[in-house]
């Protein structure tokens, strides 16, 4: 039996209008200049409306070759709903106004045979924007090839099952196959964030929180989970993404292929200048397998 999860987020969070949604697409693709590359095995991108990071994740799913690709594997955070551990849909098709996604039915039943995974109630699953949010752009990318999809949605795990997840999902790396769909935006700064670090030595708020955020990024590059769990505690950077990415990190570590993390966009949604501003970041990154 179809089981549809509608594109909730469609005529909010980006335009429900096919037409023009696939023109915004197309426009941020080109305007990245990225050209896509077999060896990209994974992208780390942003999930916030369209209107503020659509343009950065085109540097993010610019670079995906449809070509060598059947299924991609989306991990992304759990913005409402309080889990420690990973969820997987009850779904069998993601709704996009610009195309549909069928999930991976065989992938999923054999990480649900694993005993780790809950399965995620459709009013959560549609509550949460961080996956759908990567959708328009793999519809767009993947029409007229066969691919499939594996949703996972990655709950407030500690760092033991940031590990245990990584190993269980590492093999999953090792088929050139699959491809990798982390979501994350970078630092959420002010008030009403309740996060306002401020390193003074950079000059303006704003290149305080790049230099934060790029040091993250940086961290990311080097693959090592570890270092990345540290700066997080240091600095407590608000990387909503930090255990999708984390797990991503543990997986790369657990596979046998060699998995490079390079960041390609940076972009924040306002220049915060006063402690009255806010702003959030925005970081695209491609993941490629070395040959």
């Amino acid at each position: 039996m179809e089981r549809v999860r509608r594109a909730s987020h469609a005529g909010s969070w980006y335009t429900n209008n096919s037409r023009k949604l696939e023109e915004e697409l197309d426009g941020w693709l080109q305007a990245s200049g990225i050209v896509k590359s077999s060896s990209v095995r994974g992208v780390i991108a942003p999930h916030a409306g369209f209107s503020y990071s659509g343009r950065a994740a085109a540097y993010a799913f610019g670079n995906i070759d449809p070509e060598t690709i059947s299924r991609v594997f989306l991990l992304g955070p759990s913005h409402h709903y309080y889990t420690p551990r990973c969820a997987l849909t009850k779904a069998t098709v993601y709704s996009t106004p610009v195309g549909d996604l069928s999930i991976d039915l065989e992938v999923n039943k054999e990480l649900q045979a694993t005993g780790k995974f809950e399965l995620m109630d459709m009013r959560v699953d549609e509550a949460e924007h961080s996956m759908e949010m990567h959708l328009p752009y793999l519809a767009k990318v993947f029409r007229g090839y066969p691919v499939k999809i594996v949703p996972i949605l990655v709950g407030a795990l500690n760092p033991e099952n940031e590990a245990m997840y990584g190993r269980l999902l590492a093999k999953y790396i090792d088929d050139p196959q699959n491809f990798f769909s982390v979501s994350s935006d970078f630092c959420h700064w002010g008030s009403r964030f309740n996060y306002t670090y401020y390193d003074a030595k950079h000059g303006p708020i704003h290149k305080s929180i790049e230099a934060l955020d790029r040091m993250g990024m940086d961290i990311i590059e080097t693959g090592d989970p570890i270092s990345f769990k540290r700066y997080l505690e240091e600095y407590d950077n608000t990387i909503c993404g930090r255990h999708p990415i984390s797990v991503f990190l543990h997986m790369i570590k657990n596979s046998a292929t060699r998995i490079n993390i390079r960041f390609i966009r940076y972009e924040q949604s306002s220049q915060c200048k006063s402690m009255r501003d806010s702003s959030v970041s925005y970081a695209s990154a491609a993941a490629k397998g070395e040959t």
